[in-house]
């Protein structure tokens, strides 16, 4: 199981994340492309980096939504989403392409992801996205009971899918992520994160908030490089995945 982590989300001078000391331990970087978070320096600081740490990179592009940092619904037709999602994984791609080196998946960010786990039309726009500007890279998705029709959606439109499940969000009844504003939406223990890892990895489901059992299959496992406790929760996670 591979652990990925969403990086490069600093801007300016505003510094959010640890990301050169959670580096070490994951194994996919998720690198802002300066729609919700981050700025060309950034950008580029980072995926040398990942490079150093031999680290696959992969583009995370976002709404345009700075100030909300890409939490926040958006509506766009479908031609403009896909332009929107182009310009930003091209932007990380020449980057990399600086650095020898090319971006191999993408992985939506924020309230863009959470949209197309749910809306067809949406989903569609970015697969669409993936196709036209890096049909190789596999979408990385939220793995959820529905992922068949997703699977089957991506084959349509020829490109792959890595699904992904989180190791310290809290899931609703129906697969979903519950929301940030709810209580007790984010695990905070170590002990909470690594039961559900276990479980994921070792049963292929997730406990909802409810106490509800949901069946999900992942390929890999979203950690987040930005809480207090970061590099060491980054630290435990290696430790636990490699003893499953």
């Amino acid at each position: 199981m591979k652990l990925n982590c969403d990086m490069g989300e600093s801007f300016g001078s505003w510094t959010k994340g640890m990301d050169a000391e959670v580096m070490p331990y994951i194994d996919m970087a998720n690198i802002a492309c300066g729609f919700h978070a981050s700025d060309p320096l950034t950008m580029d600081r980072t995926v040398r980096t990942a490079i150093a740490e031999n680290v696959t990179i992969g583009a995370h592009p976002g709404y345009p939504d700075l100030l909300g940092f890409g939490r926040r619904d958006m509506e766009f037709a479908s031609e403009e989403l896909q332009a929107l999602l182009v310009y930003q994984i091209a932007a990380l791609d020449g980057i990399c392409r600086t650095h020898g080196t090319a971006i191999e998946y993408i992985k939506p960010h924020g309230a863009l992801y959470n949209k197309m786990a749910v809306d067809r039309t949406t989903l569609a726009a970015v697969m669409a996205a993936v196709r036209n500007y890096a049909p190789h890279c596999p979408l990385v998705a939220m793995a959820t009971p529905d992922a068949d029709e997703v699977l089957a959606l991506a084959a349509d439109v020829g490109i792959d899918v890595w699904f992904e499940a989180f190791s310290d969000r809290a899931y609703s009844d129906e697969g979903r992520l519950v929301k940030r504003s709810v209580k007790n939406a984010v695990h905070d223990t170590p002990e909470a994160i690594e039961r559900q890892v276990t479980q994921i990895i070792t049963e292929g489901s997730v406990t909802s908030i409810s106490g509800k059992r949901i069946p999900i299959k992942a390929d890999t496992l979203c950690i987040h490089g930005d809480s207090q406790h970061a590099v060491e929760a980054a630290r435990h996670m290696r430790k636990v995945v490699e003893s499953l």
